[in-house]
C-alpha cells in the first residue's frame, strides 16, 4: 500500500515521508491510499486518522 498526502491547497499527490518530516501538522493535509501499484484507491481523500485507520484494518486481516 501506498500512503500519499497533498497540502489541502494543493493538487500535486505525493509520497508520504513520515509524520516527523512533515512542514506542518498533519490538520493540514489531505491523505489517500493506494494500492502497491498505484492502481486503485483504496481510501478516497480524507484526514490522517481516517486513512491510518483503514491501513491497520488492511494490514490486520492480511496477516490472518
Amino acid at each position: 500500500m501506498v500512503l500519499q498526502y497533498k497540502l489541502k491547497s494543493e493538487k500535486r499527490w505525493k509520497k508520504y515521508p513520515g509524520k516527523d518530516k512533515l512542514e506542518f501538522s498533519v490538520s493540514k493535509y489531505d491523505f489517500r491510499l493506494l494500492n502497491e501499484a498505484k492502481t486503485k484507491v483504496l481510501v478516497e481523500k480524507t484526514n490522517y486518522e481516517n486513512v491510518m485507520k483503514r491501513f491497520r484494518q488492511i494490514e490486520f486481516f492480511k496477516r490472518k
